[in-house]
C-alpha cells in the first residue's frame, strides 16, 4: 500500500470522519489517523462526540427522562405503573449498544467510501507530511497533497478538583457511574454541568451546580437563561453562582468540597464530584517545531476564515480552531474544506450555527441575543411565546418555557431566535433554514404551519415580533 495520498485526516470524530467521507465521495485518495482503540487494538472512529460525549450523553439522558416521567407524571395521563426500579448496568448497556451501533456504522461507511483508517497518533511535520505513531511505538510517515487536523478536545482539568476517576471524575467518568450517588456535586453550570446533572438527578441523586460565574449561561440570550434557571431550579437543580471552589479531596469516601462566594466560604460533601468547566483543544504534540502551523495562546490553531492554517495545504477543523465546540460546526468545516479543496468556493455562515442544551426542556439558540445588540448599538424587536399557551404543548404535560425570535427594526430580518422549551432544538433548525435565506420575521408570521404543534410557537413568536400574535395578548409596540 502506497503511503502518498491526496487527503490525510488527523481525527475521526465528527469533524474527521466526515471530512475523510466527502473527500473520498469526491474521488481523493484519503487516509484518516485515529489514536483512539479497543481493547483489541482495532481502531475505534467518532471521536469524543460518538464514544464519551455527545451520543452517549444523549442515551443516558433520554433513559433518565423516561423514568422521571413514569415516577413523576405518568398518573397525570391515567397510567399506573407498579413499583418503579432503575437498572443503572442495563441503562449502560443500551448506551453502550448505541455507540456501538454508531461508531460501526462509521466504519461501514470508510469501508463503502474507501477511506483508508489507520491507527495511531498523528503529528504534522514541514512539507505536508504526517507522522504516525502506533500502540507499539513503530512510527511511519505519510505523504500528503493536503492535511486536515481534527484532532477534537479534552476537557479541561482545575488544581484545586483533581480526577481520580474514582469519587472525582470529568465528564467521561459521570457518563460510567455505577449507582446513583445520593449527593452528588458538580462544578460548573455549562452545557456539560447541566445535562449531565439532570441525568443522576432524574435517578434520585440531590445534585448540586457550583458554578464560579456570577450569571447564568451568560452565552444565552438572557431572557431565556433566566426562565431556563426557574425551570431547573424547579426540578430540584441547587445552583449555585459566584461561587468558586478552592479545594475538592476525599475523606473516608465523601468528597469535601470548599468554595467561596459572597456569601464567604463554604464546606460541601459529596458522594461523588463531577468537574465539567469546559474544554480545550487537543494540539499538543500535533506539530513538528518546523510545521509552519501557529496556535493560539489557549492552544487553539490560528486558521481564517476557510480553516487554512499558515501551513499552505494544511487545514484545520472543529474543536481545534475558534469558535464553539459544537460537533456539527466541526462537521460542515470538514465539508466546506474539502470543497475548497476541490477548487469550489465553499464558505460557512458562522451566523446561523445552533447550540443545544440537552437537559429537559431543552435550550437552543442561534443568531444574536438581546444583550449582544444592546452592545452593538443595533435597533432590534422581539416577539416571545410561552409554551403555556400552546394547544399541543399543553397536551403533552410539557408547556414550560418560551420562544423568541428578535429582528432588525429596520429590515424586519430575522437575526436570533431562542428557546426554552420542549424540542426547542428541532424548533430552532426552523429558525436556522429561514436565517440562512435572509428570511424576515413576517416571512415566518405568513408562514402556514400545521396544528396542533410545537412548531406553532415559532409562528406565533415571528407574530408578536410585530405585535400580531394571535394566542396571546400582545406587547405594545414602540414608538
Amino acid at each position: 500500500m502506497s503511503d502518498k495520498y491526496d487527503v490525510v485526516v488527523i481525527g475521526a470524530g465528527p469533524a474527521g470522519y466526515v471530512a475523510a467521507i466527502k473527500a473520498a465521495q469526491e474521488g481523493l485518495k484519503t487516509a484518516c489517523v485515529e489514536q483512539w482503540q479497543d481493547a483489541d487494538g482495532k481502531v475505534v472512529l467518532g471521536g469524543t462526540c460518538c464514544n464519551i460525549g455527545c451520543i452517549p450523553s444523549k442515551a443516558l439522558l433520554d433513559s433518565s427522562q423516561k423514568y422521571a416521567e413514569a415516577k413523576g407524571s405518568f398518573s397525570l395521563h391515567g397510567i399506573s405503573v407498579g413499583e418503579l426500579g432503575i437498572d443503572v448496568p442495563a441503562m449502560h448497556a443500551r448506551k453502550n449498544q448505541v455507540v456501538s451501533q454508531l461508531t460501526g456504522g462509521i466504519a461501514g461507511l470508510f469501508k463503502h467510501n474507501g477511506v483508508t483508517s489507520i491507527a495511531g497518533t498523528g503529528k504534522v511535520l514541514s512539507g505536508a507530511k504526517v507522522e504516525v505513531t502506533d500502540a507499539q511505538g513503530q512510527v511511519s510517515v505519510l505523504e500528503a497533497a493536503n492535511i486536515i487536523i481534527a484532532a477534537g478536545s479534552v476537557p479541561v482539568s482545575i488544581p484545586p478538583a483533581p480526577v481520580d476517576n474514582e469519587f472525582i471524575v470529568d465528564s467521561t467518568g459521570a457518563l460510567e457511574l455505577d449507582s446513583v450517588p445520593e449527593r452528588l456535586g458538580v462544578i460548573g453550570a455549562g452545557v456539560i454541568g447541566l445535562e449531565l446533572g439532570s441525568v443522576w438527578a432524574r435517578l434520585g441523586a440531590d445534585v448540586v451546580l457550583i458554578e464560579a460565574l456570577d450569571e447564568f449561561l451568560p452565552m444565552m440570550d438572557v431572557q431565556i437563561a433566566r426562565e431556563a434557571a426557574k425551570i431547573f431550579k424547579k426540578q430540584g437543580l441547587d445552583i449555585r453562582l459566584g461561587a468558586r471552589v478552592t479545594s475538592a479531596e476525599v475523606i473516608d469516601g465523601k468528597v469535601k468540597v470548599t468554595y467561596s462566594s459572597a456569601e464567604g466560604d463554604a464546606v460541601e460533601q459529596f458522594d461523588r464530584l463531577i468537574v465539567a468547566v469546559g474544554r480545550k483543544p487537543r494540539s499538543e504534540g500535533l506539530f513538528a517545531t518546523d510545521s509552519g502551523v501557529s496556535l493560539d495562546e489557549r492552544g487553539f490553531i490560528y486558521v481564517n476564515e476557510h480553516c487554512e492554517t499558515e501551513a499552505p495545504h494544511v487545514y484545520a477543523v472543529g474543536d481545534v480552531v475558534r469558535g464553539p465546540m459544537l460537533a456539527h460546526k466541526g462537521s460542515e468545516e470538514g465539508v466546506m474544506v474539502v470543497e475548497r479543496i476541490m477548487g469550489k468556493q465553499a464558505q460557512m455562515n458562522y451566523d446561523c450555527i445552533p447550540s443545544v442544551i440537552y437537559t429537559h426542556p431543552e435550550v437552543a439558540a442561534v443568531g444574536k441575543t438581546e444583550q449582544e445588540l444592546k452592545a452593538e448599538g443595533v435597533d432590534y424587536k422581539a416577539g416571545v411565546f410561552p409554551f403555556a399557551a400552546s394547544g399541543r404543548a399543553l397536551a403533552a404535560n410539557d408547556s414550560d418555557g418560551m420562544v423568541k425570535i428578535i429582528a432588525d427594526a429596520e429590515t424586519d430580518r430575522i437575526l436570533g431566535c431562542h428557546v426554552v422549551g420542549p424540542s426547542a432544538a428541532d424548533l430552532v433548525q426552523q429558525v436556522v433554514i429561514a436565517m440562512e435565506f435572509g428570511s424576515s420575521a413576517e416571512d415566518l408570521a405568513l408562514t402556514v404551519f400545521g396544528h396542533p404543534t410545537l412548531s406553532e410557537a415559532v409562528h406565533e413568536a415571528a407574530l408578536a415580533v410585530d405585535g400580531h400574535a394571535i394566542h396571546i395578548a400582545n406587547r405594545k409596540k414602540r414608538g
